[in-house]
C-alpha cells in the first residue's frame, strides 16, 4: 500500500511485514482512542464506524505529513492497512489548500522509479 501526495509517493506499506507488538499495542490504543469519538469536518461522531474511523485516520496522516510528523504518519498509516486489507493507495490531492483525499481500493500501486539522465544533475 502506498500513500501519495500529489502524485507522488510518500510512504509505503508492505503488508507482507510482521508488525512488532508494541505497534500493535499503538494501534489499538489508537482504536480506544476512537471509541470515545471523533470529529469529521464539523461533525462530532459519538460511535464511529469502520469507514468514519478510516476517513479520520487519513485526515490526520494528512496533517500529519504536513507536519512532517514521520512516526504519527507511519502509524496512521499502518492503521489504514492493516484495518483496510484491501486498501492499495491512499491519494491526497492538495490544490491551492484545498484537500482531496481518496481511499483507493481498485488500484494496484506501482513502485516509482528513479530515470537518471546522463549530464544531467536533477539536484541543483
Amino acid at each position: 500500500m502506498a500513500v501519495l501526495l500529489n502524485g507522488i509517493a510518500q510512504l509505503e506499506y508492505d503488508r507482507h511485514d510482521d508488525l512488532p507488538i508494541f505497534h500493535v499495542a499503538y494501534l489499538r490504543k489508537m482504536d480506544k482512542k476512537m471509541d470515545g469519538g471523533i470529529t469529521l469536518g464539523d461533525e462530532k461522531i459519538d460511535n464511529p464506524d469502520k469507514d468514519q474511523r478510516a476517513k479520520f485516520v487519513a485526515a490526520t496522516l494528512y496533517a500529519a505529513m504536513k507536519d512532517d510528523n514521520l512516526s504519527l504518519s507511519q502509524a496512521c498509516t499502518t492503521w489504514l492497512a492493516e484495518n483496510l486489507p484491501e486498501l492499495k493507495q491512499v491519494k491526497f490531492n492538495d490544490t491551492e489548500g484545498e484537500v482531496e483525499i481518496d481511499l483507493v481500493f481498485d488500484e494496484d500501486y506501482i513502485k516509482q522509479q528513479t530515470v537518471n539522465f546522463p549530464g544531467i544533475d536533477l539536484n541543483k
